[in-house]
């Protein structure tokens, strides 16, 4: 287990990572400091665009630095939050994000602004262009054909530099998040993260989730994220895993920082993430406790705790994802998801007719909590390869009505399920990040 240390000047890369350590506050420092005396933003209006509180991440020492560093020197400095279509963060939610108290706005950070991306009112983009159905069909490999409009959060072609800044992980729809997901979906129009998302399922989450390199839906966001006229750079930061241990210190570690454009940082933060978020196992699994954080704050976020194992996970084997905090599927598109609820992708695209008018990233989010597996159009039968049961807030009735299965969160005894891997059974207590796949594959 060795660092991975990039310092180019052909390609502005500078980052360091370790596989075996976080990264000292030297290091961190040393990074940041010649990020910024490298790109001169002096008298810049200057927007940073970060993740929500669903992504672990030390954003108030992010925060706190770009602050320390540009404060007084740019003519104006602001935060925008991408939510994709997640809902808005709170006021309280916001502090807590940025590790700041309510008060200490006014008095150390005045004048510095924060958004949240607000994806559900139209006014909020701007088009920037559009991807021809011949590109498209040519980035998806002959799955897709359609012309694909491309919009932003008008705030990002109204400052005159971009810093995208947030984590790197395992990701279901593009293969490892970070970089350009930030526009795309993060704060993109609802054309690219439908068309992306469903471009995902398609493509189904075993055969994308920690795929190295560029996969179809990467090159589609990169594709539009090339529109935006504005100046984009990067921090790319890959978090050090937490401890097999539901009690350990969750204050997130960087294990690497990046930076650079937001393809380069991305790249390199994507070759480490590789190595410090991936656990490969020899056997799979027959039963998982998939233990979701209470950042997940609905199925919509705590779905990961399936797409994170589904993987390693025998034949007719089991997810449980226990959550007794949540009480919903989705604060944002729970009444969708009421009336297609979670099928296996075969089930849609042999139905096409009757769900081609609903949102893709709906689509992707039901096969991908629901799994691979098949459908027979003419007997209606629908087999999962992996059974999906919810151990939540969620009544049994509704997760009858979605079509998941549900167990009493009251009957799961966590200890019963640690250290019985021999047995084919794998406890998860921090589930979401950490991707588990079988070293054969």
């Amino acid at each position: 287990m060795t660092a991975v240390s990039v310092h180019s000047q052909e390609s502005k890369v500078r980052g360091v990572g370790h596989t075996n350590r976080s990264l000292s506050e030297e290091e961190i420092t040393e990074i940041l400091e010649s990020f910024f005396a490298e790109h001169t933003l002096d008298n810049q209006k200057v927007l940073v665009i970060v993740p929500d509180g669903t992504r672990t991440a030390p954003i108030g020492q992010m925060f706190r630095f770009i602050h320390k560093e540009l404060s007084g020197k740019v003519a104006e400095l602001d935060f925008l939050i991408a939510l994709g279509t997640h809902r808005p963060m709170s006021e309280e939610a916001i502090n807590n994000l940025f590790g700041v108290a309510s008060g200490d706005w006014r008095a150390n950070f005045q004048g510095v602004r924060v958004f949240n991306h607000e994806w559900w009112k139209p006014e909020t983009f701007i088009q920037l262009g559009t991807v021809s159905a011949e590109e498209v069909r040519e980035i998806s490999g002959g799955t897709l054909d359609e012309e694909l409009s491309v919009r932003i959060n008008r705030l990002v072609v109204e400052y005159d530099a971009v810093i995208v800044c947030g984590p790197v992980f395992p990701h279901e729809v593009v293969g490892f998040s970070g970089g350009n997901k930030y526009f795309y979906p993060g704060v993109g129009g609802p054309e690219v993260i439908d068309l992306s998302h469903w471009l995902g399922a398609l493509i189904t989450n075993r055969e994308v989730i920690g795929k190295e390199g560029i996969t179809p839906v990467r090159r589609l966001i990169d594709r539009a994220a090339s529109m935006i006229p504005t100046k984009k750079l990067c921090l790319a930061m890959v978090v050090a895993p937490g401890a097999d241990d539901d009690e350990a210190d969750k204050s997130p570690r960087l294990a690497g920082l990046y930076t650079g454009t937001p393809e380069e940082a991305w790249t390199s933060a994507a070759a480490l993430s590789s190595q410090v978020h991936v656990r490969y196992v020899e056997r799979p699994f027959r039963r998982v406790l998939s233990v979701m954080p209470e950042h997940y704050e609905d199925m919509w976020t705590a779905a990961k705790g399936m797409y994170k194992v589904e993987p390693a996970v025998a034949e007719g084997g089991e997810v449980v994802i226990y959550a007794p905090h949540i009480t919903e599927f989705s604060h944002a598109h729970g009444e969708i998801l009421g009336e297609i609820g979670y099928h296996v992708r075969d089930y849609f695209t042999q139905q096409w007719e009757g769900f081609k008018h609903y949102p893709g990233t709906v689509l992707a989010h039901s096969t991908h909590l629901k799994g691979a597996g098949s459908y027979d159009a003419l007997s209606g039968d629908e087999r999962s390869r992996v059974r999906v049961t919810l151990a939540t807030g969620v009544s049994e009735e509704r997760c009858a009505e979605h079509n998941v299965g549900y167990l009493d969160p009251g009957t799961v005894n966590i200890a019963e399920w640690r250290n019985r891997e021999n047995e084919g059974i794998l406890l998860v207590p921090r589930a979401g990040e950490i991707l588990y796949r079988l070293r054969q594959d």
